[in-house]
């Protein structure tokens, strides 16, 4: 059995009486690319801050390659990568500049650190702007540079909120496949997306969380069942968002029979 990357255990998060994340358990193993789904509000931005270190649990544990995240944090921290949806970076700081500040936080040589930033510039097409003030780049631009300081340091397992807003087609397109190849090296990977085409596209198990809990967990064609639904069929049916699909056609067919 591929030893678990990532396992949360009866994770909870509680802010006075409101659950935002309840009782999750969750194991990763190592190489996979795991997708996390839910509506707005459901969880999934809380789960991965506890994940990643920036938001206590209230109650469970959480282990990253077998260290317990808040028990051994910077052990368990320097396993890991994690880029949000909208990444802060120092603005003030050329690419190159950040790129060595990142380096000097993981302790990567100068020298190696400068050959990985190339290849990934390269990938990225950065190359030719990384000697300007990243406060002159545009947010794609922006989400290409956090990428390329997140896998500097060749973490054990990244953590990615909305990979590809704001990328164009291709550089989506290059992410993917990167991601892809990065898991079938080893690499952990556990994406949160909106967008149910690429998670269908892409990820070998699919988790769906609905105020605060796990409503399905599992490959698509376990979530299928027998059926041959599409993941935006699941999806809707488990987060009862049918109803409001129905409500947008009485909403249309209303317009339709107005005078």
């Amino acid at each position: 059995m591929t030893e678990p990357a990532v396992v949360l255990n009866g994770v909870s998060k509680q802010y006075g009486s409101f659950s935002a994340a309840e009782d999750i358990s969750i194991t990763i193993p190592k190489g996979e690319l795991f997708g996390f789904l839910g509506p707005n509000g459901a969880g999934k931005t809380t789960t991965i801050k506890m994940m990643t270190g920036l938001l206590e649990p209230t109650d469970g544990t959480i282990e990253i390659g077998g260290i317990n995240m808040w028990k051994q944090p910077l052990q368990a921290k320097k396993k890991i990568a994690y880029v949000p949806d909208h990444p802060t970076l120092y603005e003030k700081l050329t690419g190159w500049e950040y790129i060595r500040f990142i380096a000097s936080v993981f302790g990567i040589p100068a020298r190696q650190a400068e050959e990985k930033a190339v290849r990934l510039f390269d990938l990225f097409s950065l190359g030719s702007r990384a000697d300007e003030l990243i406060e002159g780049y545009s947010h794609g631009m922006k989400q290409k540079m956090a990428l390329t300081g997140a896998l500097l340091h060749d973490p054990d397992v990244i953590f990615l909120d909305e990979p590809t807003v704001g990328l164009d087609p291709k550089s989506a397109k290059t992410l993917k496949d990167l991601l892809r190849q990065l898991c079938d090296d080893g690499t952990t990977v556990f994406v949160s997306t909106h967008i149910l085409e690429i998670a269908q596209e892409m990820c070998d198990r699919i988790g769906i969380i609905r105020d605060g809990k796990i409503a399905a967990l599992g490959t698509m064609e376990e979530l299928r069942g027998e059926s041959s639904a599409s993941l935006e069929d699941i999806f809707l049916e488990l987060t009862g968002d049918e109803e409001q699909q129905e409500l947008i056609r009485e909403l249309a067919g209303g317009r339709a029979d107005a005078p």
